[in-house]
């Protein structure tokens, strides 16, 4: 479960599909890939990514309004005697429509969607339709005083476009659809996003097992492990509990969240799988490779001067906020040896060709592409931030690892990277392959595997409650023949689970 898919994703989504793949091929189980943004050009999105390779068999990706549109959402109530219901007119459909612009192209599938602004261009209403231009679902977020923000309608419409039910709050429509994708079926989702995550803390259903992947770090402050979490977090952080499983991708940060929040049962280490590189055989010299999102975390602009300083290559990949300080960042001198490539799906097939990579980063969580990079045998340069190089890193044996934010230090790490005779850099070569292993798509499918196989058996426990202890071992016997930790193909063949 993730809020939607981007133009030009990074990390997160990469992982998370990367996961999916994994589980579709290894454990043999389809998988859904759920979101719940209101863009309107989905059938673009899959065709984008299954040229890309992204979404390979028995992974699909689903939308809420795209799924709404083909299928009828079971049970509820209409109350329009509460929930206000003001439909956009049809000759009004044609005006401003913010999803030209929003979106790659002005497609036709923009026409599924019309939208109500306010004079400062805030959006106070969103009416969806069906391809055939009925009326789908409205709704409004001036419920209370129209033109000003404040109280949700959300109201959706039968084929004929005519009202069926409602609700005070999306989180209650977002909860409905999954109770109609889980069909009272043995269920597991994954809730990949922040956004996500905050309203699944209300979701709980006997046949259904919630895990949170915690993608990056929560601190609000980076130097301070046991300082405040980030507020975007709280939510989350203050209710831990409420999910089953929540996997951490650092045994770092696993600690530093037992220290802030104390012990959670299904407080968990599982990395993001990589995605399987060869390595590297005719790679540029001493050139070095930097895939990231443009952002101010990732703090592109220190390797960018450090390449110019330093006299290597650096291609760059990614693409963000800040692409334009980050191209005004590159000095004239240097301009012919840093390469800037902007957002490319093929990014990551460059690893092997490079010699190095730079990760300069304020805060991470697993950083991915270090992994990757690894297994070609680039060799990763990264600042020691938290969390995530730390924990891959045994610094001048598999990478280099160099005080945060000082770039004179990676500079020297640069250096003394190029001038490392063959043999001694043929042989860290060989240590990060040997580190990258551990995080193989069949290693991290397996740990998911063990982390699902306990969350059962944690769930049997309460409910067997002040049973005997022979009802207790029954039902706990029970759910190990359901679910095997050897092996997630054991999962998907002996109950059919759904991955969500």
């Amino acid at each position: 479960m993730t809020w939607g898919i981007p133009d030009s994703y990074g990390g997160m989504t990469t992982a998370l599909l990367q996961r999916s793949r994994a589980f579709a091929r290894l454990a043999g189980s389809p998988v859904d890939v759920l979101t719940f943004d209101a863009r309107p050009d989905y059938e673009d999105v899959r065709a984008r990514l299954r040229e890309r390779g992204e979404l390979a068999e028995g992974v699909r990706l689903l939308n809420l309004y795209d799924w709404l549109r083909e299928h009828r959402l079971p049970g509820g109530s209409l109350r329009l005697d509460r929930d206000v219901f003001t439909p956009l007119a049809e000759e009004r459909r044609a005006s401003r429509d913010a999803s030209r612009s929003r979106f790659r192209d002005a497609s036709p599938s923009a026409a599924l969607l019309n939208q109500r602004y306010a004079a400062d261009g805030t959006v106070l209403q969103v009416d969806h339709y069906r391809a055939d231009g009925t009326l789908l679902l409205s709704d409004r977020r001036d419920a209370r005083d129209r033109g000003r923000l404040g109280g949700r309608s959300i109201v959706l419409c039968d084929e004929r476009g005519v009202p069926v039910r409602s609700w005070a709050r999306i989180h209650h429509l977002y909860r409905a659809w999954l109770d109609a994708l889980t069909a009272k079926q043995p269920s597991f989702v994954i809730v990949d996003s922040k956004t996500s995550a905050n309203f699944m803390l209300d979701y709980r259903r006997r046949h259904v097992v919630t895990a949170h992947v915690v993608h990056n770090s929560h601190l609000a402050r980076h130097d301070e492990p046991l300082g405040d979490v980030r507020e975007s977090r709280r939510a989350v952080f203050e209710r831990l509990d409420a999910f089953d499983i929540v996997a951490l991708l650092s045994e770092r940060q696993r600690r530093d969240v037992i220290a802030l929040r104390g012990d959670h049962p299904g407080l968990s280490v599982i990395a993001n799988p990589r995605a399987a590189v060869r390595p590297g055989a005719n790679r540029r010299g001493s050139d070095g490779i930097v895939l990231a999102s443009l952002t101010a975390r990732k703090r592109v602009e220190h390797a960018i001067g450090v390449a110019a300083r330093s006299g290597v290559g650096l291609d760059v990949f990614g693409d963000g906020d800040r692409a334009d300080a980050v191209r005004a960042a590159v000095p004239a001198h240097a301009a012919h040896r840093i390469r800037l490539h902007g957002h490319r799906p093929d990014a990551r097939e460059h690893l092997p060709r490079a010699s190095f990579l730079l990760q300069t980063g304020s805060s991470e969580g697993f950083p991915l592409v270090l992994a990757e990079a690894m297994a070609a045998g680039t060799i990763p340069i990264a600042y020691d931030v938290p969390y995530g190089p730390a924990d891959l890193i045994d610094n001048g044996r598999n990478g280099l690892l160099v005080p945060s934010g000082d770039t004179d230090a990676l500079a020297a790490a640069v250096t003394r990277l190029a001038t490392l005779p063959p043999g001694r850099l043929a042989r860290m070569r060989r240590a990060a392959r040997r580190t990258a292993h551990a995080y193989s798509e069949r290693a991290v499918v397996e740990a998911w595997a063990t982390a699902f196989q306990q969350a059962l058996e944690r769930r049997a426990r309460v409910r067997a409650g002040q049973a005997s202890p022979r009802s207790i071992a029954i039902a706990l016997a029970t759910r190990r023949a359901r679910v095997s930790s050897a092996f997630a193909s054991v999962i998907a063949r002996a109950c059919s689970l759904r991955w969500l």
